[in-house]
């Protein structure tokens, strides 16, 4: 059964990993076996729960205690539940935009790149992307277009930042996902090795548009996608087996790198 805590301050030790550790510090708390990242909203942390993810804490208003907060509570075991008036708790750092209820959890252990990829056909690369809505977006977009899988590259931002959690649904929890070593070179040869062909999404002429037919056929495609504003390194694009171009109308030269996921992981989902 949870056990409610009542807070006057946001000043109180409990809530350091909600208000003052830093992402960084949340990812490699003492061990990194141990851990946090953090789930904002109801919804979030109920996908995060139905994904066997392991709850340390919740942090709640005071008036959620009785309503979905409740049922929460129920689901948790007996773990600590912060609780306090709104008007402390706005106070915390992007408090505002989480409908009222955060949850501290374990880390899951990351999978690997052989364990994303094995019944995959259809799996996103990430380079050097490294904003955090970006990154959410992208999974969302992954999650509900086809994607079987994300492989980030270790420049990256982290696939568990806060943000990127909240923006992405909870689906970051969902969506398998891994950083691949050694790229580009290795990490393309090792895909290549599984069965998939690359497609880098670049603006270049020559590229393939996006349309055409002989890329929707591959069995195995993995959708390599670029930092914001440089786009891809050159040594990436000329290391894939495709370059691929979404055409652009009225002079704009390109959309942001999670809408052209988007469009993207429709255009080329497994059929």
């Amino acid at each position: 059964m949870a056990h409610i805590v009542e807070l006057d301050a946001l000043s109180a030790p409990e809530l350091d990993v909600y208000a003052r550790l830093t992402e960084a510090q949340l990812r490699n708390r003492l061990e990194t076996e141990k851990g946090i990242f953090i789930a904002e909203s109801a919804k979030v942390i109920d996908v995060a729960l139905r994904m066997g993810h392991e709850p340390l804490s919740l942090l709640m208003e005071r008036r959620h205690l009785a309503g979905q907060g409740a049922l929460l509570m129920d689901r948790c075991g007996d773990i600590p539940v912060y609780t306090a008036d709104r008007s402390v708790l706005e106070g915390l750092t992007g408090y505002t935009v989480n409908r009222g209820i955060l949850c501290a959890m374990h880390r899951p252990k990351e999978r690997t790149v052989d364990e994303v990829c094995a019944n995959a056909r259809r799996i996103a690369v990430l380079e050097n992307i490294v904003d955090a809505t970006n990154i959410g977006a992208i999974f969302r977009s992954a999650a509900a277009l086809g994607m079987d899988g994300v492989l980030l590259t270790g420049d990256c931002c982290d696939a568990l930042n806060r943000r990127a959690v909240r923006v992405s649904m909870g689906t970051v929890l969902q969506v398998p996902w891994a950083h691949i070593d050694g790229w580009p070179e290795h990490g393309l040869e090792e895909l290549r090795q599984m069965g998939f062909v690359s497609a880098a999404l670049a603006l270049d002429e020559d590229a393939l548009d996006i349309d055409d037919a002989s890329l929707a056929a591959r069995e195995k495609l993995a959708l390599v996608l670029g930092a914001e504003g440089d786009g891809l390194r050159p040594r990436t694009v000329a290391a894939c087996d495709h370059t691929v171009r979404i055409p652009m109308q009225n002079g704009v030269d390109s959309l942001n790198v999670a809408a052209a996921g988007a469009v993207a992981f429709w255009q080329l989902r497994a059929r």
